[in-house]
């Protein structure tokens, strides 16, 4: 299915300008960024990478779309001409899904001519600030979760295609599985579930409840032991599966009093093995407070997909820099209060300390050898190749000195050709193996829950042509 109207009309309208004036042919470079994260967040996470590039590839103006427009009167007969022929045939290279990200960091550049370039502004914004507001609130959910392990179950909060792309989005920061089987199958996710409530109440009691859900699904399977009473569902829990039970869930009440008390029950029973999984409106601040509770495994909905009180990253897309009538390419940036932009093309890193802890987040102008493959930087430090920082100077005093530099963008579209690395289940496996390496990247208490400004500074460093 064509992804070309996911856009908005003024898109169009300007390249009908810029064809009738003669410069929608000049080259181009847009990025996208964000001036500021979310009030109190430290750090967000660029996710939608993946799904952007796959709605590139179906972003064609065939007859349907051709002939609404012609019939709304959007654009005149030489602009449908135009898209009738379009194909992206430029470039972009971007922040590998999954990598953290801070204020004024270009998560994706862009570069084409300015017909081709402009009409891709809201299909790339509606993806990547949503998918990474859900990236960013899994991240934090995460990281409050440590070890145990997280579980997206928000579908029915959510409309239906943003429930995929949230459980996707999840993944991406961090957990390890969805309810969601449409996101399953697209994307290689690993699913779950097993019954809710109406389950128990479809039948005459809660022991010929548990016990058909046993005989489907086994004694390893999740038995809700709330609807009625906890302990006596406990009880009715163990009499149908055994010591054997895979898990008990847990869905209201006070979850942290409730797991320890099940705990004492299961183990005093010998089912030492049976895991407590808690769901009920679960958020970060939520998990954290559960953290000397007993508790195995958390179940998150409305808060994931909601972006856990952010749900945008406030991610805008600048033209940077155009083809002057010298033919070369010249910086141009908005100056408007509160809303500018810094103009010329950017390469980016992160500077690391003798520890691999990030310092600083490192624009560099003028850069294209940091514009490289990056697809594991644990490999990359073992194999030597994270470049030292040399030459030049820091814009601010915080970037620090010495260190090392890794570099942060990575091609993703080369002459209109998709990376394949990026998409599918494939790309998504890749783009949570590089959060976690990144994460653990960021300085010691950038993790924490608190309010607090970003966790790094952003500066410019010249390092000359």
């Amino acid at each position: 299915m064509s992804t070309a109207l996911l856009t908005d009309r003024y898109e169009l309208t300007m390249l009908q300008a810029a064809l009738a004036d003669g410069t929608a042919d000049r080259r181009c470079v847009f990025e996208v960024f964000t001036r500021r994260l979310p009030h109190g967040r430290r750090y967000g996470v660029v996710a939608g990478t993946g799904r952007f590039l796959e709605a590139l590839e179906t972003f064609r103006f065939g007859t349907t779309e051709l002939d609404w427009l012609a019939a709304e009167g959007v654009v005149d007969d030489r602009t449908l001409a135009y898209l009738a022929d379009y194909r992206f045939t430029g470039s972009i290279v971007g922040y590998a899904e999954g990598e953290v990200f801070f204020p004024s960091s270009p998560v994706l550049v862009v570069e084409g001519t300015f017909a081709e370039a402009v009409l891709l502004e809201t299909l790339a914004l509606s993806i990547l600030n949503f998918d990474s507001a859900i990236a960013s609130a899994a991240s934090r959910m995460t990281s409050a979760a440590v070890d145990r392990p997280c579980l997206e179950m928000g579908s029915r909060r959510a409309h239906e295609q943003a429930a995929v792309a949230a459980a996707r989005a999840a993944v991406v920061g961090g957990f390890v599985g969805t309810s969601n089987l449409e996101a399953g199958r697209r994307y290689g996710l690993p699913t779950i579930g097993t019954a809710a409530h109406a389950f128990t109440l479809l039948h005459d009691d809660e022991e010929a409840a548990f016990a058909a859900q046993v005989a489907s699904l086994g004694a390893g399977t999740t038995l809700l032991v709330d609807t009625y009473d906890v302990h006596r569902g406990v009880e009715r829990a163990l009499a149908a599966a055994g010591t054997g039970l895979g898990a008990v869930r847990l869905d209201s009440g006070d979850l942290g009093g409730l797991a320890a008390e099940v705990r004492h029950q299961l183990d005093e029973a010998g089912a030492r093995e049976t895991k407590i999984v808690v769901t009920s409106d679960l958020d970060e601040y939520a998990i954290a407070a559960l953290a000397v509770a007993p508790v195995d495994v958390y179940g998150v909905g409305t808060s994931l997909v909601t972006g856990s009180g952010a749900p945008t990253c406030g991610m805008v897309y600048k033209l940077v820099a155009r083809e002057g009538a010298d033919g070369e390419l010249a910086p141009v940036a908005k100056a408007s209060r509160d809303k500018t932009s810094v103009g010329g093309r950017k390469g980016a890193a992160r500077r690391l300390d003798a520890e691999g802890r990030a310092v600083a987040e490192v624009l560099v102008e003028g850069r294209d050898v940091l514009v490289r493959a990056w697809p594991d930087a644990e490999e990359a430090d073992d194999a030597g190749d994270l470049p030292d920082a040399s030459g030049g100077s820091a814009g601010s005093a915080s970037a620090g000195s010495g260190g090392r530099l890794r570099p942060l963008h990575v091609p993703l579209v080369a002459d209109g050709v998709v990376d394949p690395a990026w998409v599918g289940a494939g790309g998504v496996e890749a783009a949570a193996r590089r959060h976690r390496a990144s994460r653990d990247e960021l300085p010691r208490g950038a993790r924490r829950l608190s309010a607090d400004e970003a966790a790094v500074p952003t500066v410019k460093l010249e390092l000359g042509a």
